[in-house]
């Protein structure tokens, strides 16, 4: 029997798990090096749409995931007052797509990707620096704290100021600010009620999600100069910005304590790469195309990245045409949303708030098509789609 190929994954993240455990399922050897200490994630939660999960049932994990959908019933758009602009629904978008939309922690995700993985494949503590790229008849170096690894294939998923990209494309400017600065939350919120929603003020937003677990996932975001930071702790400048917003923000607020706030600045790669490899080297991810949460796609879109490599691991070149022109579409969606959604002038925004009034009026389809092209996605290989999701099996 031929020996296994070898990977290394270089980060531990959503991109780089998923890289793993995919080509582990088609029978690579794969090491993952990652710098941090552990493999708690930074951040709170991910929202997970049917195109991603997917892209888990490639690796035995869609449905797992699928059972952690918290979001049952009708949510929607809302103004700082608390009056409703737009009514979304689970239903409408499930029967659309193929599929829920989960939200869930990013530990939980975590979690359940190192279960798919052999139990000697994540080094923490290992920071890596690529050496060599490799190239044809030659093989891929990495240095790391034990040593060189070689390797037939290297990924990139360190993350918006990959090392690796740095590396492949040194002239390359790299992420730029986006512009505004988020806030995120994960708590506990027992006895209070409330519909999951985004609310849109002026060149701000919030957004209040259940999670199964009982816990709330709420978020927030704010036009401000690159690298702020309130003049006290977090959460007294969240209650500044939003302290008189509707209900449940108040309560929110009440509940959060200044150590549960996460605060960063969002920054995005607005020159897309010239390809998304190079020799042996693959880049994932927020290495590959950073992108502002405004769509909820920048995990979801480094798990496709994940799949489609295991599935292109013999052609990179492959790779590239496969993901380059899609997420760089998405990206810029993403930009576009931005600015739609943090809008700072007072006639905009009524004419934007009246838009989507009359597009929810028109009905759930029309206010979804926005995600027309990226909810819908399908994964190269099957499975492709959940035995329990029958709109998305053809």
């Amino acid at each position: 029997m031929a020996p296994s190929r070898r990977a290394v994954v270089i980060g531990g993240g959503i991109g780089g798990l998923t890289a793993a455990a995919a080509l582990h399922a088609r029978g690579w050897r794969v090491t993952v090096l990652e710098k941090a200490r552990s493999l708690e994630p930074v951040g709170a939660a991910i929202s997970l749409a049917p195109n991603s999960l997917r892209a888990l049932d490639v690796i035995g994990l869609g449905d797992e995931i699928r059972a952690l959908a918290a979001w049952a019933g009708d949510g929607g758009l809302r103004t700082p007052g608390g009056r409703w602009l737009a009514r979304t629904s689970a239903d409408a978008a499930a029967a659309r797509y193929g599929g829920p939309l989960v939200l869930l922690h990013r530990a939980t995700l975590i979690t359940s990707l190192v279960s798919r993985l052999p139990a000697d494949t994540v080094r923490t503590a290992a920071a890596a620096t690529l050496t060599d790229p490799g190239g044809p008849g030659r093989p891929a170096r990495v240095t790391t704290p034990d040593g060189e690894l070689e390797a037939d294939l290297v990924v990139g998923a360190d993350g918006i100021h990959s090392a690796v990209r740095r590396a492949l494309f040194p002239h390359h400017p790299g992420p730029v600010y986006s512009g505004f600065t988020t806030w995120r939350v994960v708590i506990p919120l027992p006895g209070v009620e409330f519909a999951s929603h985004e609310t849109w003020g002026l060149g701000r937003i919030w957004g209040t999600h259940p999670l199964k677990d009982g816990r709330v996932y709420a978020y927030a975001a704010a036009t401000a100069p690159a690298g702020g930071s309130a003049p006290d702790d977090e959460r007294a400048e969240l209650l500044r910005r939003f302290g008189d917003w509707h209900q449940p923000v108040p309560a929110v607020l009440a509940a959060a304590r200044p150590g549960d706030v996460l605060r960063h600045d969002v920054h995005h790669i607005a020159e897309p790469l010239p390809a998304y490899h190079h020799g042996r080297i693959a880049l994932v991810g927020d290495a590959a195309h950073a992108m502002p949460p405004t769509l909820g796609q920048g995990g979801n879109q480094a798990i496709e990245d994940a799949v489609v490599l295991a599935h292109h691991c013999d052609d990179l070149a492959a790779y590239t045409s496969a993901r380059l022109p899609r997420t760089t579409a998405v990206a810029r969606r993403a930009v576009r949303v931005a600015r739609l959604n943090l809008m700072t002038g007072r006639t905009a925004i009524a004419v934007r708030n009246t838009a989507m009034a009359a597009l929810s009026k028109a009905g759930p389809a029309l206010f979804l098509r926005g995600f027309d092209g990226i909810a819908d996605w399908r994964p190269p290989q099957r499975p492709y789609a959940s035995q329990q999701s029958p709109a998305g099996n053809h």
